[in-house]
């Protein structure tokens, strides 16, 4: 075999210590900060962070996931749930989605770009009451009867109002639940994901 011959195994590289490491550390320099913080984060604590690194184990906290867990991915994130572009309050803005129908789910779909539980809600409207205020249009324009116009306008008024106490209801007591009418609540979902 040729000296030139490139071998069939893996080389490896030399050992290096962790960073975290304190003998490791204590050998490069004493505010070494971890490549993986942030640079801030570094020199506030020299304490281990994860029970990896000799910390010790959370259960049931934040860093767990436990109580709290939302509020601390939020202020970390620098997003916040029930942030809309101009200030406005979620549970009433979701509920105005379904008032005017058609004409205020486009209105909150072009004005409010920040909060996607009011955008959801202002899809799912749209998907809702454009057809029912379709069909009561043609209702009238094909001369229906009385009884049957009014039973149109009955069946896109009761769903809406519906609507808009369900979606006011699950932004205020429910935590930013999304109910989702069946076959357009999953569509309007998605919407919103694709965005």
């Amino acid at each position: 075999m040729s000296s030139n011959t490139r071998s069939h195994f893996a080389s490896f590289a030399a050992y290096t210590p962790p960073p975290d490491d304190p003998s490791y550390a204590a050998s490069t320099s004493k505010n070494a900060s971890r490549a993986w913080f942030p640079s801030g984060a570094a020199s506030a604590s020299q304490q281990p962070t994860s029970y990896q690194s000799g910390g010790i184990p959370t259960f049931n906290t934040s860093q767990a996931g436990g109580l709290g867990a939302v509020e601390d991915a939020e202020a970390e994130s620098g997003s916040n749930l029930w942030e809309t572009r101009h200030g406005l309050r979620v549970d009433l803005l979701a509920a105005f989605a379904y008032v005017l129908g058609p004409i205020s789910a486009l209105t909150l779909l072009i004005v409010e770009t920040y909060n996607d539980f009011v955008r959801f809600h202002a899809y799912q409207s749209a998907l809702l009451t454009t057809p029912l205020v379709i069909l009561r249009i043609l209702a009238s324009l094909l001369q229906f009867p009385a009884f049957l116009r009014t039973v149109f306008t009955l069946f896109l008024i009761i769903p809406s109002l519906y609507m808009a106490w369900q979606a006011y209801i699950d932004a205020s007591r429910n935590g930013l639940v999304r109910f989702q009418i069946p076959f357009i609540g999953p569509l309007a979902e998605r919407w919103v994901y694709e965005e």
